[in-house]
This record gives C-alpha cells, sequence and structure tokens, in this order.
C-alpha cells in the first residue's frame, strides 16, 4: 500500500505550476451536520470561498426547516467564508417538489420564505439542491428559479444551483438511460438557469449509483465531457462551478427483502476506504484513463470492489479548473476528504 508520502508528489505534479494555484478559483465546499464535516470546516476554513451546508429542506407547500451549525456560522464570520446553504426537496421525494411548481400558493409562499430566509439570517447566498425532478417539470423549475433569482438579488443574495451533468440532449441507449435522463438529469435549462442564477454547481460525482454496475466515483472523461456540453449549451465559464468528489465508493453483493440479492455501492470517506484496503492487504491500481485508483479482492468467493478519491484523483481532476477557466469548484463533502488535498496548489493557500 501507498504511504500518502508516496502518493503526494504524483498528485502534485498534475498541476503545473504553483501561480496555476491563484486561477482555481471560487473554492466552495459542502458541509453536513456530521462532526466530521464541521471540524473540517473550522479546520480548513482559511482555504474556503464558500461554505455550503446542506442544512434546509422544502415541503409541498413552501415551507421551509432546518438550521446552520452555529459553530459553522462563526467560523464563516470570523474567517470571511461566504455562507451560502443550500435547500433540497427531503429525500429528493419528486412529488414534494412537483407541487411547489405547479400549485401556485405553494410556489408563491416558496418564493416568499426562500428571500426571507436568506434576508433574516444575513447569509451571502441560496443554493438550490433539488434532485429527482422529472423533465416534465423543466419549464416550471426554470421560471420558479427565476422568481427566486429575483427576490434574492432585491434582497442582495445570491442564487446558484447545484445541476446533475449530462453530456448530451440524447437520452441513451438503454431503459436505465432513459429512466435517469427523464428524472435526474433533463430537468435542468442551463442556459436559461445560467443567464440569471449567478453561477451553477456542476454535480460530477456519482456517476456510477447502485442501480449500476460497480464503476468511478468520477471518471475524468464522463466529466470532461459534462463540462464541454456544458460550456456548449451557452453557459459561459465564469458561471460554472466544477463539482469534485471527496469521498470513495465501495461495492458489494447485499439482499434484503424488498429488492432480494444485488450489489450495491455506498460511499466512504478516505480513511475507511483507506482501511478496507490494509484489511484486505491490497495496494490500489491507478487507472490512467479515469485518472482515479481501483481494487478489488474476494470475500468468500464473491469479490467486492473499491473506488479510491485520493488526492492524486483530486489534483487531476482539479485542473480542468484551469484548463476550461472555469469559476472555481464545488467539493462534496468536507470530512470525507483525503488530508493531503489541503496541501495541493490549487487548495493550499
Amino acid at each position: 500500500m501507498r504511504s500518502l508520502l508516496a502518493l503526494l508528489p504524483l498528485a502534485l505534479s498534475f498541476l503545473a505550476a504553483p501561480d496555476r494555484a491563484a486561477a482555481q478559483g471560487e473554492a466552495l465546499w459542502y458541509s453536513t451536520d456530521a462532526e466530521a464535516s464541521v471540524q473540517s470546516f473550522i479546520a480548513h476554513a482559511d482555504q474556503i470561498s464558500v461554505v455550503a451546508p446542506q442544512s434546509f429542506s422544502m415541503d409541498s407547500v413552501g415551507i421551509i426547516w432546518g438550521r446552520v451549525d452555529a459553530r459553522v456560522i462563526a467560523t464563516a464570520r470570523a474567517k470571511h467564508v461566504k455562507l451560502i446553504p443550500l435547500i433540497v426537496n427531503p429525500g429528493f421525494d419528486q412529488q414534494i417538489f412537483h407541487h411547489v411548481l405547479n400549485n401556485p400558493d405553494a410556489r408563491l409562499r416558496a418564493v416568499r420564505n426562500i428571500a426571507a430566509l436568506c434576508r433574516d439570517n444575513h447569509f451571502d447566498g441560496i443554493q438550490f439542491d433539488f434532485e429527482n425532478v422529472n423533465i416534465v417539470d423543466r419549464d416550471a423549475f426554470t421560471s420558479f428559479s427565476h422568481d427566486v433569482a429575483d427576490s434574492l438579488h432585491r434582497a442582495k443574495c445570491s442564487l446558484s444551483a447545484a445541476v446533475v451533468p449530462r453530456a448530451s440532449d440524447y437520452p441513451g441507449p438503454t431503459a436505465y438511460h432513459k429512466w435517469i435522463f427523464e428524472n435526474w438529469r433533463a430537468a435542468y435549462d442551463y442556459k436559461a438557469l445560467a443567464e440569471f442564477m449567478d453561477f451553477l454547481s456542476l454535480m460530477t460525482y456519482s456517476q456510477h449509483t447502485r442501480r449500476t454496475p460497480p464503476g468511478p466515483v468520477a471518471g475524468y472523461g464522463w466529466m470532461e465531457d459534462a463540462v464541454k456540453f456544458l460550456l456548449s449549451s451557452g453557459v459561459p465559464a465564469s458561471k460554472i462551478s466544477l463539482g469534485l468528489p471527496s469521498y470513495s465508493a465501495y461495492w458489494y453483493p447485499t439482499y434484503d427483502a424488498q429488492g432480494g440479492a444485488h450489489t450495491t455501492g455506498s460511499g466512504l470517506s478516505y480513511t475507511a476506504a483507506m482501511g478496507l484496503l490494509a484489511e484486505n492487504a491490497i495496494t490500489p491500481t491507478w487507472d490512467a484513463k479515469e485518472k482515479e485508483s481501483f481494487a478489488f479482492w474476494e470475500n468468500d468467493g464473491i469479490n467486492e470492489f473499491l473506488f479510491l478519491e485520493d488526492a492524486r484523483a483530486f489534483a487531476a481532476r482539479l485542473a480542468l479548473v484551469s484548463q476550461y477557466k472555469l469559476r472555481g469548484y464545488s467539493v462534496w463533502v468536507l470530512g470525507q476528504e483525503d488530508p493531503a488535498v489541503w496541501q495541493l496548489p490549487g487548495v493550499k493557500r
């Protein structure tokens, strides 16, 4: 197994020179209520431009609830880090958000509540994290976002959105491709949203999910294709924040009464991933094409897989920000990262 000291020089080599670090742009890091996430923000706030806590949920009638950890607020204020919380449809429930978009009373209540949330708490902005949105609600989502943007801008708050990536407007060759296109990828009119939103965080991670075979968390070519498509759609590079994963993915067989026997993938921290490798006495292999390390081993005759997001993989993806002159990057999530990422050019300050 390679040590961190062995991996770090390889990671640093992906960025050509120290002066490229300044060109990496805005560093947005997502946080959660997990203690490891809070502590990572407190420890590294000096290296973060924007902290985006996943803190607020919106119900089907437009009421918003939640809170930001007081320690996150205090640290952000003290370190002059912009505070832009997320609002989600809880559980990414499709019907909850569909009702808000299509019921006039719920929609108006949501617009007013979002503006009040940002204004009254002196946040710097709000980011939408509305996912599992059906393609039939595409135009309604765009117009709703426009109304919210107007209200927030009047309150001197920004509006951004975390958007699911796609590399074309072609649904895809299989039933799975068509399903994920219609329910996850196609609801975002990138160009229209970028015209009135301050920026878009492109969620270029979770390329493979529990519904797919094992695969990279964020294959390099897949990420680059998503960036190219966003640019070709008319979104300026200055409004694109590249999504970067800090978490690794572990794939293993499982069984439950509802779904029967199947393979599932779950995210895990760098520390937990390294523990799995050590437990199974495995050294991961670097995939030069995907720019991500992977490993597999046998567990009583059944293979298990790990795709590792370490500092080397992080650095390779971070280079895309400079290459395409993007606004910056958005990392999911604080508390799961390889500690060595904080020493990378473009991250270290």
